[in-house]
């Protein structure tokens, strides 16, 4: 008895599918009247949906972000690694921003600082990373920040009791100055009433 799966087949030249050499007739012609090749992907499509298979797989779609026009298979790439509108965080804030704006604004964020305490100096964040791996834990009295040697420049040259002094004797010309501007005012004022009453 011979087996019936060895029947002879016959590629049809619509399709290129092997069909049963028994069926090919009517299967070429279904086939040619219904079915059309994507001139994209190559995939045999019904000649109603062609339009659609089209628009749905290969017409280039905008980015939602930036409206940029490109091939739906690298839409979800561009969204996640390229697009210049994608949501990406601060390395130093973590705050959300456009990833055409992180440049500038770890540029200024990077260089605002904080304290270490373990040396109790003031790091630059940007710095952080490298500071924390070096860093000893010893403070450092040598080098201070410039705001620590400034204001030890200033204690030196003007001790406390000078500035206390300063500030009392700027207070004593400020309540002068008011004093005499109140006794003119009220003179001027007394004036322009006395000659009002005359006429």
């Amino acid at each position: 008895m011979a087996i019936a799966s060895e029947e002879t087949t016959r590629i049809c030249n619509h399709c290129d599918r092997a069909i049963p050499s028994s069926n090919i007739d009517l299967h070429y012609a279904h086939c040619s009247r219904n079915l059309e090749r994507c001139k994209v992907c190559g995939d045999m499509i019904p000649k109603k949906h062609a339009e659609e298979h089209f628009l749905n797989t290969h017409a280039p779609v905008a980015c939602s972000l930036c409206s940029e026009t490109m091939e739906p298979e690298i839409l979800a790439i561009h969204k996640g690694e390229i697009c210049p509108q994608r949501i990406v965080t601060c390395d130093f804030c973590e705050f959300p921003l456009p990833a055409i704006d992180l440049a500038e604004h770890q540029e200024v964020c990077g260089n605002r600082t904080e304290l270490c305490h373990l040396c109790n100096r003031y790091v630059r964040l940007r710095e952080r990373y490298n500071h924390e791996s070096r860093c000893t834990g010893i403070a450092e009295n040598n080098e201070g920040s410039s705001r620590d040697v400034r204001a030890a420049e200033r204690e030196q040259a003007y001790p406390r009791r000078q500035a206390s002094e300063y500030s009392r004797r700027r207070i004593l010309f400020t309540i002068a100055i008011t004093g005499i501007a109140v006794l003119l005012g009220s003179l001027l004022f007394q004036k322009k009433t006395d000659s009002s009453h005359v006429h």
